[in-house]
């Protein structure tokens, strides 16, 4: 009996391990199966938060997103980001960023350019919450990108309104 069960013992621990290796590698490997990747955000505008238009300081609100590919050039037409209340940017036009590339996506209106990496919501409102948030980075097809929650407490240890996920 105590072979068996020792035998039984063993292929149970076995089968526990692999299964907890099975569950473990999906999800991490979902969240990272892209090449984009959300960088960062300035999700606190630096100054006194204000939504005017021609006066207010929403292009200081940026989230920054990069290929983290060493190979692929990446379309971002069809890509879109949404925080946690449902708001939405859609990347409408062509936007090439090739391997090691990056683009800040800025609130407020002004002129998308590949030369400076920036492309505007063309809405003065800003988009990410100054306490906690989350930032999500949609493929053309639906399916998640990237994904990042933060708390202006927890994540952001010096207070310039910054957070760094990925190098």
């Amino acid at each position: 009996m105590r072979i068996r069960l020792a035998a039984t013992t063993a292929a149970a621990a076995t089968a526990a391990g692999t299964l907890i290796a099975l569950t473990a590698v999906p999800a991490q490997a979902t969240e990272y199966s892209s090449a984009l990747k959300i960088r960062g955000t300035q999700y606190d505008a630096p100054g006194r938060d204000s939504n005017n238009c021609a006066t207010g300081n929403t292009d200081e609100e940026y989230v920054t997103i990069k290929n983290y590919s060493s190979t692929k050039t990446v379309n971002l037409k069809g890509y879109w980001v949404e925080d946690a209340a449902g708001n939405y940017f859609e990347f409408t036009a062509n936007h090439y960023l090739q391997p090691g590339d990056y683009v800040k996506l800025r609130g407020g209106h002004g002129t998308d350019s590949d030369a400076k990496n920036v492309v505007y919501r063309d809405n003065c409102n800003f988009m990410w919450n100054n306490d906690k948030d989350t930032i999500y980075l949609f493929k053309p097809a639906g399916s998640r990108a990237d994904v990042h929650s933060y708390t202006k407490s927890g994540s952001d240890p010096d207070g310039n309104g910054y957070i760094k996920f990925h190098s």
